[in-house]
């Protein structure tokens, strides 16, 4: 398993919000290709970027989303506000090299197939659960869809990734819900990307004991940029356990 630091960037800053609210925003500078040199330099493999002006305010920032791609030599994936295929097409054509669809694969499931039938190696889907429920449109709105049944039914349509996250557990620093995703990840057969609420070496080991059943990923941002652990720290943990498998 790999761990992936989170740029999320709003007006051009790089921030973290709480549970996904506006109004609990911390920054963490202003310059979000910095931020991305600075993580490749302590040897990230991916970058997790997300476009909260495009999720929040559905006002798509395409030239930050440039600019992070070109200042570093690792894969660059981009979510939020992702809802259209001619978008997913701007960020392929800027070098963004995974597409994560999040409110679309409710509401406009064919924009998710069209791009998996373009991309089919460069798609995946955010799965964001609240209560085991699915949360659309920034977190902002609840449905009724259960989160392992958006998991089949993106499967069926080719995707073979999905970033899972409880939103509960978002910036709260409070250890992931290792439940819900090994659960995702048994009852689907995708690959996962985990996300939220990971604080500690010890989250990131646990996550890890789920490897074999395809969650390969975890996205760290506040954790990382509060100094709780360094990547180096992360790869040497997650090192130790493979070792003694």
């Amino acid at each position: 398993m790999i761990v992936v630091p989170a740029i999320d960037v709003r007006a051009g800053k790089v921030v973290r919000l709480r549970q996904g609210r506006p109004e609990e925003e911390t920054s963490y500078g202003s310059d979000p290709a910095e931020a991305a040199r600075r993580w490749e330099a302590e040897g990230a493999e991916r970058l997790h970027l997300v476009d909260l002006d495009a999720a929040i305010d559905r006002r798509p920032q395409p030239g930050v989303v440039g600019a992070v791609v070109v200042a570093v030599g690792i894969p660059v994936e981009v979510g939020g506000g992702l809802r259209t295929v001619d978008a997913a097409r701007r960020y392929r054509d800027v070098g963004v090299e995974r597409l994560i669809f999040g409110t679309a694969a409710v509401t406009t499931p064919e924009v998710v197939e069209e791009a998996v039938d373009r991309w089919p190696e460069a798609v995946a889907v955010a799965i964001d659960a609240r209560g085991g429920r699915v949360t659309v449109a920034g977190w902002k709105e609840d449905t009724a869809l259960d989160a392992l049944e958006l998991g089949s039914r993106v499967k069926a349509w080719g995707v073979g990734r999905v970033q899972f996250t409880d939103v509960g557990k978002d910036g709260t620093l409070d250890g992931p819900n290792v439940e819900a995703i090994e659960k995702m990840a048994r009852e689907t057969g995708l690959r996962i990307t985990a996300a939220g609420g990971v604080s500690t070496l010890d989250d990131l080991v646990r996550l890890s004991a789920l490897a074999e059943l395809g969650v390969d990923e975890a996205i760290s941002g506040k954790a990382l940029y509060d100094g709780r652990f360094t990547l180096a720290e992360a790869r040497s943990a997650l090192s130790a356990v493979g070792k003694g498998r």
